[in-house]
């Protein structure tokens, strides 16, 4: 089973993080990373990876163009089965708050805590198993 996690950030430094902080598992096959840059791009990997494994998506809240609190309730209502992990630079309580309500299931702060974010994916990996 090839389990998908996309990675949504406008940030092309964030792709190499992501691929150095993971690489063992990448490697491993034990999970593939797509990564957009941007809310649009982000809908149309939602859509392609249809019949897909996608067990998560990590997506910016501040990008240009469309937001990442504006991609949510869209990639919800396409893939309502994922959860979103909404990440940002600004971690205050009201964007905490509209994150949460509308739909996503957590919000990590930048720099993102590796360790918590590796959990979180782990746990996906062993419900998807």
């Amino acid at each position: 089973m090839n389990l998908l996690i996309l990675v949504v950030d406008d940030e092309p430094d964030v792709e190499l993080l992501f691929r150095q902080q993971f690489r063992r598992d990448l490697r491993g096959g034990r999970f593939t990373m797509e990564f957009a840059q941007s809310a649009a791009a982000a809908l149309q990997c939602i859509t392609d990876a249809a019949t897909a494994s996608l067990i998560l998506i990590l997506s910016d809240i501040n990008m240009p163009g469309m937001s990442g609190l504006e991609l949510l309730p869209k990639a919800k209502a396409v893939r309502p089965d994922v959860p979103v992990i909404m990440i940002t630079a600004y971690g205050d309580a009201d964007t905490k708050r509209k994150a949460l309500e509308s739909g996503a299931e957590a919000l990590f702060t930048k720099p993102i805590d590796f360790p918590m974010l590796r959990s979180e994916i782990e746990m996906r990996v062993e419900r998807a198993a």
